[in-house]
């Protein structure tokens, strides 16, 4: 009998020690679709958050959750409330973003917060100012080197983009419109004769930048090697 009783006991003190929590995670996807887990240094955009509130030991008590993503300073001023369980964000803006996590614990007049007071840990987002930058010429000739006129690697927090080229005569000849796209230097199927064409780009920037470009796009087939003189 008295085996019962301290069994049943110690039972309901345990049930009384476990309270609900949160353990929130935050798994960021990049332009070029890796992965990280720490945006705090700058990024480029659109940079996709995934935030997971990680809630565990929920037993009787309800919850009420709630995401903020605000700039520094701002943090009742959010850009964005949400109140679901998890979260996705996508950051297309430049600056500096924190995205906190809170919840409320119910449980008849038994009331839990998370974070405590002070012990608040939002997660930080850097997300870079833009660039964008193109080459003055390519070699379409086969060789693996410059095949394709693109833009040039180093680009950061474009999140629109539209690019076309057109030959001496105002003829279109190609566009694209997504950054890892590109000219193979062909029209209908056939490479272009050396010599002079022009790309022109419009283009935005997370930080607004509004990026129009017009320049020289030389054809070089008859150039091949490792060298750089022709992506220029």
């Amino acid at each position: 009998m008295f085996s019962g009783v301290f069994c049943a006991l110690s039972f309901a003190l345990s049930a009384q020690d476990v309270f609900p929590t949160a353990q929130p995670t935050a798994y960021y996807t990049t332009p070029e679709g890796d992965g990280l887990e720490d945006a705090s240094e700058p990024q480029s955009a659109p940079l996709v958050g995934s935030f997971a509130s990680n809630v565990s030991d929920l037993g009787n008590y309800s919850v009420r959750y709630e995401w903020r993503v605000y700039r520094e300073g701002q943090e009742n001023a959010p850009i964005i409330n949400r109140f679901d369980e998890n979260l996705e964000y996508t950051f297309t803006e430049s600056g500096t973003f924190y995205v906190q996590f809170y919840a409320t614990f119910v449980h008849g007049n038994d009331t839990i917060l998370f974070p405590e007071e002070g012990e608040a840990e939002p997660f930080v987002v850097s997300i870079s100012e833009s660039v964008l930058e193109l080459p003055n010429a390519f070699s379409p000739n086969g060789d693996g080197f410059n095949d394709v006129y693109k833009v040039k690697d180093g680009y950061r927090s474009i999140v629109g983009f539209k690019a076309v080229i057109f030959n001496r005569w105002g003829q279109k000849l190609y566009a694209w419109d997504t950054l890892d796209g590109g000219w193979d230097g062909k029209y209908h199927g056939k490479t272009v004769r050396d010599g002079v064409y022009f790309v022109v780009v419009n283009a935005k920037g997370a930080d607004g930048k509004e990026y129009k470009i017009r320049k020289d796009v030389n054809v070089l087939t008859g150039y091949s090697g490792t060298g750089n003189s022709a992506n220029k």
